[in-house]
């Protein structure tokens, strides 16, 4: 019999098609997760009702900051640099992006990294961690509150990570989670309010959580909503979506059916989406001042191409778009038209 062929990122151990089909499941819950994240929110929530009761504005708008800091750490760190290697970053910008990330704390980078290339490499089968086939709620959160499948366990282990295994900043991240998450995500953004402009602990304890469960649940719309609503001008053969709402809370990431047609492209959008990518916006400034290199993208006229071959035809930006069609226009209904 001949040996299964390895690849980059996993191996070749059945064909694609024969993955999409799901299988019957136990779900064994991880007790320990279902207690930490429902507490999160739970203390999240309460954190809500105190900005509108007890909450100073100034613990507010830290709690603002604090999120747009760690939502970066996440899309330009892990997600963009790390697990797709879009861009490269000198020295100083991956230190600093290391810190972002673990503010956000949504395990190391190099865990995150991780299951994003598996879910890449096998997306909506039940070797993607957080296959959407399951739903929204096992695609938002409910894969972190179960034991994952053997199987999505063996094919993590094949996925290359040499090259940020080596990484000595996401090596320093991996050693030191426990204390320097905790300090980073936790305990500073928790001391701050309370010792410069006087906040009880209470309330600074209960926004930091209210902080942190909102860019967790922005990262996890990401796995489920914008892999189940929205358009798909790129390939409407798979499930992942162009949806504004997720991109708006996420800084860039909710154009996601041009990202997993096109993965390696560092906007994770076609271009004239940047308004509501400021993950795009932060690459480039530190292009532009030499921390960040060699961006990689996709030309227009091969965006262009895989629209018309795969997409739904949604990609038009409007009714002066040069794609739309003579039949659209024909039929299209125009009120109020002004008289020749």
């Amino acid at each position: 019999m001949e040996p299964k062929k390895a690849l980059k990122y996993g191996v070749l151990n059945e064909g694609q098609s024969n993955l999409k089909d799901l299988e019957p499941r136990e779900y064994k819950i991880v007790y320990h997760n279902l207690l930490t994240f429902g507490y999160w929110h739970l203390a999240g929530i309460y954190g809500l009702y105190l900005c509108f009761t007890s909450a100073k504005w100034a613990t507010i708008i830290l709690s603002i900051f604090t999120y747009m800091a760690a939502e970066i750490g996440v899309t330009a760190g892990a997600h963009r640099l790390w697990a797709h290697k879009t861009y490269k970053a000198k020295l100083p910008l991956q230190i600093f992006l290391m810190v972002l990330n673990s503010i956000a704390f949504q395990n190391t980078a190099l865990h995150w990294a991780r299951d994003h290339r598996l879910h890449h490499k096998y997306t909506d089968t039940d070797i993607d961690p957080h296959n959407a086939k399951r739903g929204f709620f096992y695609s938002h959160v409910g894969w972190l509150l179960v034991k994952k499948l053997p199987k999505v366990k063996d094919y993590g282990r094949q996925i290359d990570m040499i090259d940020l295994n080596n990484n000595p900043v996401l090596r320093f991240q991996k050693k030191y989670a426990i204390p320097f998450i905790g300090l980073v995500c936790f305990i500073i953004p928790t001391l701050i309010p309370m010792y410069f402009w006087g906040e009880s602990l209470n309330n600074a304890w209960h926004l930091c959580m209210l902080r942190y469960i909102s860019n967790l649940n922005a990262t996890f719309l990401v796995n489920s909503a914008a892999h189940m609503w929205g358009y798909k001008p790129y390939d409407k053969g798979i499930l992942s979506t162009q949806n504004l709402p997720v991109s708006l809370a996420t800084f860039g990431e909710g154009f996601h059916n041009y990202h997993h047609v096109f993965p390696w492209d560092y906007r994770a959008s076609e271009l004239g989406n940047n308004k509501l990518n400021l993950t795009t916006k932060f690459i480039d400034f530190f292009a532009w001042i030499g921390w960040a290199y060699d961006l990689k993208t996709v030309p227009k006229d091969m965006i262009m191409r895989r629209a018309k071959r795969t997409g739904d035809g949604t990609n038009l930006w409007g009714w002066e778009d040069n794609d739309i069609s003579e039949e659209d226009k024909n039929t299209t209904i125009i009120l109020y038209e002004k008289k020749k």
